[in-house]
This record gives C-alpha cells, sequence and structure tokens, in this order.
C-alpha cells in the first residue's frame, strides 16, 4: 500500500533528525519563516542531485552560495530510489543523505521536496513505472493505493468533491508526522492550516494572490528563472533584470522566501 504524499518541508541544514537534535527551532507567522526564534527573509536555489555527480556537489552549492543563497532546494526522485518494489538505491548520485550532508557542511539550509510525485521535466514525474502493476491504483485522486501530490489544484476540480478531500487528507497525515517543521503546499490556495501555501510561476509578485491566512508567510517556492524548451520550439530565457525586478516587487509586497528554480542552468536538462 502506498501511502506516499508529495509537499515541500522546511528543513535546517541536515534534516529532520539533525533539525532537532540541534535544538533548533522553525516556525512561522505572516511575516516570515522563524528560525530559532530570527525572522528570516530566505533565498533559495534548486539544484537537483541526480543531474549532477557527487564530484560537482559541492562545487555547485558553493558556487549557490556566493551568489547569494541562504538555502538549497531538492526534490526527492522516487522512481531512481525504488526502482523496483522494495530493491532501493541510494548509491553514487542517488545519494540524498551524502548532498544534505554537503549542503549543512557549507553551513546552509534545505527545502526537500519529498514527493514522489515531481513533475520537473523527469521521466513519469519520478513515478516507478512499475506503479502501473499496483491494483486499483487511480493517479491523482483520493483512492487508497495512491497519496502522491504536487501542485494538485492544477487538476483538482477534474475529480469533484473527491479533489478537496484529498488535500485535506494529505494535509491532516503530513501534520501528523509531527516533523518540527513547517509544511507547504505549492499552487495550492486551499492548503488547510497549518500548511502553507505557495506561489510557483516567473512572476509572483503580481499574480500571487497571497496565503489563504494571516498567519502565514508569503512563498515563492518555485521562481522560474526559463522554462522547459519542448522539441523544434524556440528556447525561452528571461533577462537577469526580469527576475530582479519580480523577486524586489515579491519581497515589497511581503514576501519572505524565494526559491530560484532552476539554480544551474547548464545541469536543468541532463536525461533523466
Amino acid at each position: 500500500m502506498l501511502h506516499w504524499v508529495y509537499w515541500v518541508v522546511v528543513v535546517v541544514v541536515a534534516g529532520v533528525a539533525t533539525f532537532k537534535a540541534r535544538g533548533a527551532q522553525v516556525t512561522y507567522d505572516g511575516r516570515s519563516l522563524i528560525i530559532d526564534g530570527h525572522r528570516k527573509i530566505l533565498f533559495s536555489g534548486s539544484i537537483h542531485y541526480p543531474r549532477s555527480t557527487p564530484q560537482m556537489w559541492a562545487s555547485l552549492i558553493a558556487k549557490a552560495k556566493e551568489g547569494g543563497v541562504d538555502v538549497i532546494q531538492t526534490y526527492v526522485f522516487w522512481n531512481r530510489h525504488e526502482p523496483q518494489p522494495g530493491q532501493y538505491d541510494f548509491n553514487g548520485r542517488y545519494d540524498l543523505a551524502k548532498f544534505i550532508k554537503e549542503i549543512q557542511a557549507q553551513g546552509l539550509y534545505a527545502c526537500l521536496r519529498i514527493g514522489p510525485f515531481i513533475e520537473s521535466e523527469w521521466s513519469y514525474g519520478g513515478l516507478p513505472f512499475w506503479l502501473h502493476d499496483v491494483h486499483g491504483i487511480v493517479y491523482r485522486t483520493d483512492n487508497e493505493p495512491f497519496k502522491i501530490e504536487n501542485e494538485y489544484q492544477n487538476i483538482e476540480a477534474a475529480f469533484n468533491e473527491k479533489g478537496p478531500s484529498y488535500v485535506r487528507w494529505a494535509a491532516k497525515m503530513a501534520v501528523e508526522l509531527q516533523t518540527g517543521v513547517p509544511w507547504v503546499m505549492c499552487k495550492q490556495s486551499d492548503a488547510p492550516d497549518p500548511v502553507i501555501n505557495t506561489c510557483n510561476g516567473m512572476r509572483c509578485g503580481q499574480t500571487f494572490t497571497g496565503p489563504n491566512s494571516p498567519n502565514k508567510p508569503s512563498m515563492w517556492t518555485e521562481n522560474w528563472t526559463s522554462f522547459y524548451e519542448v522539441f523544434g520550439g524556440e528556447t525561452y530565457l528571461r533577462s537577469a533584470e526580469d527576475i530582479a525586478f519580480h523577486v524586489a516587487l515579491f519581497i515589497a509586497r511581503n514576501g519572505s522566501y524565494v526559491n530560484y528554480y532552476m539554480f544551474p542552468y547548464e545541469f536543468s536538462t541532463i536525461i533523466t
């Protein structure tokens, strides 16, 4: 039975266990995330560990830090970690623990998007192909075998009353894990308390209607610095001026977290 859920969890340094061991506290209010009692405006960059090699991780993270990033954000890639049911692979470029420890070693925070449905222009959205063989599974709705999600509001209405009930179930399950860190749901304006609804897009300073509660901070979990390229189509690139303007606008409108997606352009299109 596959009781997985897709969320974003903001984790201090090396993950939930280290976070708790160090006694750090991560909370939030309507102004910002609060780490150890201090408000933070956080700038983040997405670096996906399987899209490079372990030998490259330290350099990529260091360059991100030099560029002013406080946080490294990554998905977790289920289809690479469990290519067959019960067979796990956390070696080589799939060594998630090593990647998180490198983030810790360089004094940065980690934002871990635990998957397993990640989209991310990744084969099958990160889902293992063997899910096809799970009896009774229906993707992206409220049924017993399937409990996985990302940017669900894009399709929520298609499932009628099961859509909102699925969102509520997923939020309840996440919060009851008692990880000690805030949970965030991307592009989900009906994210139940205390889960934070966030914005993905290119111009969230203009398009984001804001948190669905005055007690939640305004967060931009994917600032699309470019866009995926369709075969035969034209390459789309944003200017640095456009990116900077919309980041400034978002912060001016009470934003307190911005993640650049992706951060290293050159590794965002490696074959998956």
